[in-house]
């Protein structure tokens, strides 16, 4: 897969940098900018060819419906009830403390449209399940993807999304107007 993923990405023109923490077996992965469904393929095609086999992400439990939901599943999907956020959390960390090995995938901006906010729900599970958050990205201006720095929750949101907003402040999303990193850059695009 790690072949098909590296061929794939050639033929589109993107580079990927950076490598997976040899050292973390658990994280929340974090991808942004998000603002079009190409990131999707472009990002799990990234992924495959950094190593990383299984990556979980979280839809709506009412999305489990048979058949859809054993291809869900295949896909590394986790049913999660979005109407209740600490049962969310909760869940989550019961996953966490389950298995040796875990990453789930976040999308912060949870819109692939204009959002003056990012969901905070990455990182209190991060904080919760007592796991670092990885940082990953893509740059449509640069055909770039990648890997950022490992950032482990201070328990101070703001510092910490600080932190964040720096990495991901030059980078551009494949449609700029679509992405703002906080309520303090109401009306600002990166890109």
């Amino acid at each position: 897969m790690k072949w098909i993923a590296r061929r794939y990405l050639k033929y589109l023109g993107w580079e990927i940098k950076g490598k997976l923490p040899s050292d973390a077996k658990k994280y929340v992965l974090i991808a942004a900018p998000h603002t079009s469904n190409l990131d999707f393929l472009i990002g799990r095609a990234a992924f495959y060819q950094l190593g990383m086999k299984r990556i979980r992400i979280l839809i709506k439990k009412e999305m489990f419906w048979f058949p859809l939901g054993l291809i869900l599943r295949a896909l590394g999907a986790l049913p999660v009830d979005r109407s209740n956020t600490v049962s969310k959390v909760r869940t989550i960390k019961k996953y966490f403390d389950r298995h040796e090995h875990f990453v789930v995938l976040f999308t912060p901006e949870g819109t692939r449209k204009l959002t003056y906010h990012w969901k905070k729900g990455f990182y209190h599970i991060a904080q919760q399940a007592e796991v670092p958050i990885l940082l990953s990205y893509m740059d449509y201006a640069k055909k770039e993807g990648g890997i950022g720095p490992l950032i482990t929750p201070s328990g101070d949101f703001k510092t910490d999304m600080k932190t964040i907003e720096e990495f991901y402040k030059d980078k551009s999303a494949r449609y700029p107007e679509n992405f703002n990193l906080s309520p303090e850059n109401i009306g600002k695009t990166h890109g």
